[in-house]
């Protein structure tokens, strides 16, 4: 019985796991998986769950529930040691302990990256996990609230105002589904008019969504400022104390809810804390078969895949070229990096990952997209049933996509659901001070943690 340690419970590990289980009988290998959260997110879901269009669990696969055959330790890896093939996990309760393995699949994932921006640390909330995009949705459904009880003025102009750093796809597609859904709010508040509203997309480089190329690119930008955003391209976020945005155009505005989306970072337990060979990012070095190292200096036993993983991009005419980051390729090389390690252990040779993009898509708010593939470009409705279609096909488990279908089809005939419970972030508050849920109604960065 060789032991499989799957380091990461994310797109590339889950799938690794959920393959290996149906291609291994049980007397070939003990599946084992490390992650701190006890579910896989469906990153491409979180814009539509911060908008309220997606059931928040929905977006979430469970490792329990689907990884039948697979040994779950809710805990978080702080060093690998392939000289010992042990691991050092560290869980939320107890002290750190040390798991041994045969064979290591690394699929850690990134993290989000960050700089020391004065006030970013305190007032703003990521879009990379479930958790952050309830937050951000809850955030802006209580500033309504707030705001249609205050007469004009600066206080209701900052509840109003939105401000999301990073041009990428997390950021356009969060930007866009969370402008849609404060327009179609208005319909819910009498009291406040469109023009109280404020949206800012703020990016460094000069322009939006580096996945597509320039014209469509450009197109997104207007399509957004015709609905009424700000896009502030080539500035960047100087500070934001207070919830005071300081851009580096000299642009100055208060924003109520701050969302940073710009890029992510090496993990840094792949990155520092591991004797598998790292590049310059600290991304592990694999070869195109998904293995660990060099053709010239494989490392026997060790895989890696997904964000935390240099794959060579074979369908790239760029010399030295590596897999982009993203969904797509990390769910693909799950698939292969567990097909190679079945195909390993019966002596058989492992394949190269190949995939060849199959187009971008991103939603921009309810009814609106863009999609492309090479030259290829559609907007509009049918871009986003397109991107809503390709996604409830990708998420895992049949399971997974019924419920989010069902909650798209209730939605034609009864909308979004527009309940805020920001107020779960602080249960204990009605019980302490006779039915007042004192804390989520307060402003501050405290309730969006």
């Amino acid at each position: 019985m060789r032991r499989i340690l799957v380091v990461g419970g994310g797109y590339a590990g889950f799938y690794t796991a959920w393959k290996l289980e149906g291609m291994l009988r049980r007397d070939e290998a003990e599946i084992t998986i490390v992650d701190p959260r006890p579910y896989m997110t469906y990153q491409p879901f979180l814009p539509e769950v911060a908008a309220g269009s997606i059931e928040a669990r929905h977006a979430a696969v469970s490792l329990r529930g689907h990884l039948r055959r697979t040994s779950v330790i809710p805990a978080t890896v702080t060093s690998i040691d392939h000289s010992t093939k042990t691991v050092t996990v560290a869980p939320v309760d107890g002290p750190e302990f040390t798991v041994g393995y045969d064979i290591i699949v690394v699929t850690a994932g990134a993290v989000t990256r960050t700089f020391p921006i004065p006030g970013l640390s305190e007032h703003a909330i990521g879009m990379k996990h479930v958790e952050e995009a309830v937050a951000i949705r809850d955030r802006l459904l209580t500033a309504f609230d707030r705001a249609s009880v205050l007469p004009e003025g600066a206080e209701r102009t900052k509840l109003l105002t939105v401000a999301v750093v990073g041009g990428g796809f997390s950021g356009v597609e969060g930007f866009g589904e969370l402008l849609s859904l404060a327009t179609a709010l208005l319909k819910s508040y009498p009291e406040l008019r469109f023009s109280d509203l404020a949206f800012h997309l703020v990016e460094a480089s000069g322009r939006i969504l580096p996945e597509v190329t320039e014209k469509p690119g450009r197109w997104v930008v207007r399509h957004l400022e015709e609905r009424g955003a700000l896009v502030h391209l080539g500035s960047q976020l100087l500070s934001a104390e207070d919830g005071h945005v300081v851009l580096s155009t000299g642009e100055e505005f208060d924003a109520h809810l701050i969302v940073w989306t710009a890029g992510n970072a090496a993990n840094p337990v792949v990155a520092k804390h591991t004797d598998l060979p790292v590049n310059a990012r600290g991304s592990v070095i694999v070869r195109a078969d998904l293995r660990v190292g060099t053709d010239e200096e494989p490392v026997q036993d060790a895989w890696a895949a997904g964000d935390d993983a240099a794959v060579p991009d074979l369908a790239s005419t760029v010399p030295g070229a590596t897999t982009v980051p993203n969904a797509q390729h990390a769910v693909r090389q799950g698939k292969r990096l567990a097909k190679n390690i079945a195909a390993t252990l019966r002596g058989e040779q492992p394949k190269p990952y190949l995939h060849r993009s199959l187009g971008v898509v991103a939603t921009l708010g309810l009814g609106r997209g863009i999609f492309q593939y090479r030259g290829i470009v559609i907007t509009g409705l049918l871009a986003w049933v397109m991107h809503r279609g390709y996604h409830v096909l990708a998420i895992p488990t049949w399971e997974r996509k019924i419920r989010v279908f069902l909650v798209w089809v209730t939605a034609v005939p009864f909308g979004r659901d527009i309940v805020s419970l920001l107020s779960v972030q602080h249960p204990r508050d009605a019980f302490l001070h006779g039915g007042q849920p004192l804390a989520a109604a307060a402003s501050g960065a405290s309730d969006a943690r």
